[in-house]
């Protein structure tokens, strides 16, 4: 028996959850604000699809004038090949003679695609898997405070370089980081310092590509950055919102859900658990927001409930078969968990779409 999904006009009221929802023409505002900005400080924009992993919200990022997209794994990035994508970045250490195959294949499919490497051992692997055939472009990806992947110094950056422009089948294609939110300063002083070593050695560098949903409206800050990265304002969620980066009126991004217990007086239960709320704290004490529902906290969450603390809700209480709409506190981990989205426009069902590369973690 087929899930009953809705159809456009249905009202919102009427769906069944729980269930992410999209709001339209926040979702449009949001692609045409961050698209406009990068306009402005002349900065090539490339999207990273993690957030919504949906073929058609990609192709309004790159109708609107995104140079590309940036996926975050191999199969992933096959997805959106299948999808007419042309100019992909793959922002991950790829590994294993499985994996080295998949990427050639997919390299000959596509007009461009680019990946990155932080040691030697993933550009001998590159090598070897490219000597021979169609070129594969390879940035270095640069550690400039994040904190997790990436060569820790400027003359890291260069002998790595240095290996992959002297290597068969590859191309040195440019640098690349993912700072730490407010790190523009660290990202400039690495990128500078790095080019210089390059250019003093002779070896162009044409991308430095910087990233981050967080630090999206700084990416000026980072002059020498050619383009910028960034995947979680297309929906954007209680992070972004407790940073600054966005307003309640740019949560493009809402889960439905409905109060299907009230066991005591300050006690609610929704039919959302950590299958449809990521468990995600991001530095937050409970697992969401519930909007229209100010003082109210998800405490806890099994695999189906969420239990919702009320003692402190200065608003009317919700009772049992109450629709409740909840702000994720990360909304790139909530599309991983549904197989489709729902699309709407003033509280009515657009449309509803597969969310295509869902489940493509490796």
């Amino acid at each position: 028996m087929s899930f009953p999904w809705p159809e456009p006009g249905t009202p919102l009221a009427d769906v069944i959850t729980p269930m992410p929802v999209i709001d339209e023409d926040r979702l449009a505002a949001n692609i045409a604000r961050a698209q406009a900005y990068m306009l402005a400080h002349g900065k090539a924009f490339r999207p990273h699809i993690k957030t919504h992993k949906i073929l058609s919200v990609a192709r309004a990022q790159m109708d609107a004038g995104a140079v590309g997209i940036n996926c975050q794994k191999l199969t992933e990035a096959e997805v959106f090949a299948e999808g007419g994508f042309q100019d992909i970045l793959i922002t991950y250490n790829l590994l294993g003679a499985a994996r080295l195959t998949r990427l050639r294949a997919l390299n000959d499919r596509v007009a461009r695609l680019s990946v990155v490497a932080d040691s030697a051992v993933t550009v001998a692997g590159y090598a070897a898997a490219f000597a021979g055939s169609k070129p594969l472009s390879v940035l270095v990806e640069c550690d400039t405070g994040g904190g997790r992947v990436g060569v820790q110094t400027p003359a890291a950056a260069v002998a790595l370089a240095e290996t992959i422009a002297a290597a068969p089948g590859l191309i040195f294609a440019g640098l690349l980081t993912y700072p730490a939110p407010g790190g523009a300063a660290r990202v400039e002083a690495f990128l500078a310092e790095t080019m210089a070593l390059l250019a003093a050695k002779g070896i162009d560098c044409p991308v430095r590509s910087n990233g981050g949903s967080p630090d999206l409206w700084q990416a000026h800050l980072v002059p020498s950055a050619t383009e910028h990265r960034a995947g979680t304002y297309v929906y954007n969620d209680r992070s972004m919102l407790r940073a600054g980066e966005c307003g309640p009126e740019d949560l493009a991004m809402h889960v439905l859900a409905t109060v299907v217990s009230r066991p005591t007086d300050t006690r609610a239960v929704l039919d959302a658990g950590s299958k449809a709320l990521t468990s995600d704290l991001l530095g937050f004490t409970d697992y969401g927001e519930i909007a229209g529902l100010p003082g109210a906290r998800i405490t806890g969450l099994s695999e189906e409930h969420a239990v919702v603390d009320l003692s402190a809700c200065t608003a009317d209480l919700p009772q049992v078969g109450d629709q409740v709409r909840v702000i994720p506190n990360h909304t790139c981990v909530v599309s991983n968990l549904f197989d489709r989205m729902v699309f709407h426009r003033g509280g009515v069902v657009t449309r509803v779409e597969d969310v295509a590369a869902r489940g493509t973690v490796w």
